[in-house]
């Protein structure tokens, strides 16, 4: 059973990490049979993020994906830093305009080449690139996107993400496998096979069914939220240290996961519902990411592109010691 797409970091602090990312990017791309012309607007894409990185800001981070187009071949990259920023977004995006004595051609040139763009930066707090170059998938009512990052020195990441959408919203899972590895990996995947086998249930319903198909693995955490359009809410079940926000009008609303470990000791199921408020936005994270209490710090980030929040969310909010998963979901404009 495949999951979730895991997300790969590659720090770029000297020149020739700029080549290890672009060389990450084409196994990505091959993994997901991007055609020799979009792969190599990727490896553009990468390279000229890469070098911004050095350039403008002193090193940073590249995170690439496969992206999450339900079977459209397409890769995601993120580039972030915590550089200077920009002052001028748009400005920055024209040809010919350059802060570092380049051509000027840089932003204006990724922007053509990406199938999906967007940028977010505040001066002195760095800057967040996204690229998505590849196939174009069908709008959905609800976009999901994030980040689902292993944890240093491992392969295999303990945590993972599902959605399955519908017409009127989605429902989404994010589950952290106990520790970090294969075995937190193994739990994870079986967390996953429960949560597509019980299309259309709720979201305690769902947790329990992945509690019982647990018990063979080392267990974990989950969360489980569906979001419904039709009712403008959002109904909520989380076992362990999954965290969940719905950001909107007025103060943010944190759900609260059960204590307990799935596949072992849970005392407690239950659902709670929240209104999905107008221009909405829900961030479900593990507990590798701190928690984002300070969102009002980010102007203008609830604007932007999900995979883009869940990345800058990464940067400044990664503990750095286990899995890192951020899902971002925002209604379709």
């Amino acid at each position: 059973m495949a999951l979730t797409p895991v997300t790969r970091a590659v720090a770029v602090e000297e020149p020739s990490q700029v080549a290890q990312a672009r060389r990450m990017g084409a196994a990505i791309a091959a993994d997901v049979r991007l055609d020799a012309e979009r792969a190599g607007r990727l490896a553009l894409v990468v390279t000229e993020s890469g070098t911004n990185l050095l350039r403008h800001a002193g090193g940073g981070q590249i995170l690439l994906q496969p992206g999450n187009g339900h079977g459209v071949a397409a890769v995601e990259m993120l580039a972030l830093d915590r550089g200077p920023g920009m002052t001028n977004v748009d400005r920055c995006l024209e040809d010919g305009y350059s802060t570092a004595g380049g051509a000027g051609t840089g932003l204006g040139a990724m922007r053509r080449l990406s199938t999906v763009f967007d940028v977010y930066s505040r001066p002195g707090h760095g800057t967040a690139i996204l690229s998505r170059v590849g196939e174009a998938a069908a709008r959905p009512r609800v976009t999901v996107n994030g980040v689902c990052i292993p944890a240093r020195g491992e392969d295999r990441c303990g945590d993972a993400w599902d959605e399955e959408p519908r017409a009127d919203g989605v429902t989404i899972l994010v589950v952290d496998g106990l520790g970090h590895g294969p075995g937190a990996a193994d739990a994870a995947a079986a967390a996953v096979a429960a949560f597509r086998g019980a299309r259309f249930e709720p979201p305690a319903r769902r947790l329990e069914l992945m509690h019982a198909a647990m018990r063979a693995t080392r267990g974990g955490a989950a969360g489980v939220a569906d979001i419904d359009l039709a009712a403008r809410c959002v109904r909520f079940a989380g076992v362990g240290n999954i965290g969940a926000v719905v950001v909107g009008d007025g103060p943010p609303r944190f759900l609260m996961s059960h204590n307990g470990t799935l596949g072992h000791a849970v005392r407690k199921i239950a659902e709670v519902t929240v209104a999905w408020p107008a221009h909405g936005m829900l961030v479900m994270y593990s507990d590798g990411l701190g928690t984002p209490r300070e969102l009002t710090a980010y102007p203008g980030l609830t604007e932007r592109h999900p995979s883009l929040v869940a990345g800058v969310l990464w940067r400044d909010l990664a503990r750095g010691r286990d899995d890192v998963t951020v899902i971002v979901a925002k209604a379709s404009a």
